[in-house]
């Protein structure tokens, strides 16, 4: 057992500055909310307080704390139990349906999303199983085949649910762990024409899919069908400007803006601060990236590596998704951002893996230098 040192501060200095600055703007966007039900608007804020934020900041402390190789003792009994966790949400009485979607569990006061436990045990196991046979990840059998297995599994839950948005997210963290681990090259392109072609099929198959495509490539083809919600964000957008309306002050978020507090608060908040807020916002997830991937290059093993690759590249590419199908520079995934988004699930399991990072960077070649 290696001694801990100093946890990486920059890192983690970034983290809670985006979090109450996530906080803050959840707050703002929430008032059209609160102006239209206000019933609804008092579960929203309990659930983003105290089930997000508040267990939320106790489960990072708690994971900063534990040694991260914890997780790899136990990753197929997690992945296992989280993969019959989200199967749960197809069960009469037990699962949740809102907006078309079967995503959650049903307990009584509040929902639980279980698709973000399946994320990152998915992290966990693909992690542990590379660190394993680290020697022979450019084989088909110990690299490509168990990677195409394991995605497999997730991606029939999660389509079937459907959340598409989750599973591209899985995907890409997946598929960063076996670049970084050194998968062949062949491998890699062969995913990459995979994913092409299914995303296609899957467009074929499920109309909502195919629609936002063609919002994407003309917005304002049908701007009061399926492109209504991209062109309400980009109307808030320009009209924060520079510098924005002011903190609390978009007109956006009252009954223009479909879902303003889920994946739409992007453009709450650039209509409020403005173009400067947004590119700070920006520039945060990025610095969050940069020092989670020095983390990584300095961690002490293979598996302490490949868990901070999946889960900086699973925050940072839902972040980005989210962003660029607000800007019309992607098309819209209906998934919502990180850190600042309505869902006390997503923000308590951000916080909880942002934490094992931080429990990682205490191993580290850098922190033990410093210490």
């Amino acid at each position: 057992m290696k001694r801990a040192g100093k946890i990486d501060k920059p890192f983690l200095i970034a983290v809670i500055i985006l979090v109450v600055a996530g906080y803050f703007i959840f707050s703002s966007a929430s008032l059209g909310l609160l102006a239209s039900q206000q019933a609804k608007y008092s579960n929203v804020a309990f659930n983003q307080t105290f089930f997000g934020l508040f267990l939320g900041s106790i489960a990072c402390i708690i994971t900063s704390r534990l040694d991260y190789r914890i997780w790899r003792k136990y990753s197929l009994i997690l992945f296992v139990l989280s993969a019959i966790m989200t199967l749960l949400v197809f069960v009469p009485h037990i699962g949740f349906s809102h907006g078309g979607a079967t995503r959650w569990i049903n307990l009584g006061v509040t929902t639980f999303q279980p698709s973000e436990l399946l994320k990152i045990s998915f992290i966990f196991y693909f992690s542990a199983w590379i660190a394993k046979y680290k020697d022979k990840v450019n084989s088909f059998k110990y690299g490509f085949l168990p990677f195409l297995v394991l995605i497999g599994i997730v991606g029939a839950i999660l389509i079937k649910q459907p959340d598409t948005g989750t599973f591209a997210v899985t995907f890409a963290a997946g598929l960063a762990i076996y670049l970084v681990a050194g998968a062949s090259w062949l491998y890699l392109l062969l995913l990459v024409a995979g994913s092409a072609l299914g995303l296609f099929v899957i467009a074929k198959l499920r109309p909502y899919v195919m629609a936002r495509f063609t919002t994407f490539l003309d917005p304002s083809a049908d701007a009061l069908g399926a492109g209504y919600q991209l062109q309400q964000s980009l109307i808030a957008i320009g009209s924060g400007r520079f510098l924005g309306r002011g903190f609390g002050q978009s007109i956006q978020k009252f009954n223009y803006l479909p879902e303003p507090i889920g994946d739409s608060i992007f453009a709450v908040m650039s209509e409020e601060f403005g173009f400067l807020g947004s590119v700070t916002l920006v520039l945060l997830f990025l610095f969050l990236t940069v020092r989670g991937l020095k983390i990584a290059a300095t961690s002490p093993d293979t598996f302490g590596r490949l868990v901070t690759v999946g889960i900086v590249i699973l925050i940072i590419s839902q972040a980005f998704i989210n962003m660029g199908g607000m800007l019309a520079i992607m098309p819209l995934k209906g998934i919502t951002l990180p850190l600042v988004s309505q869902g006390g699930t997503a923000l308590f399991m951000t916080l909880a893996e942002i934490g094992i990072i931080v429990n990682i960077s205490k191993f580290s070649k850098e922190s033990k230098e410093s210490a």
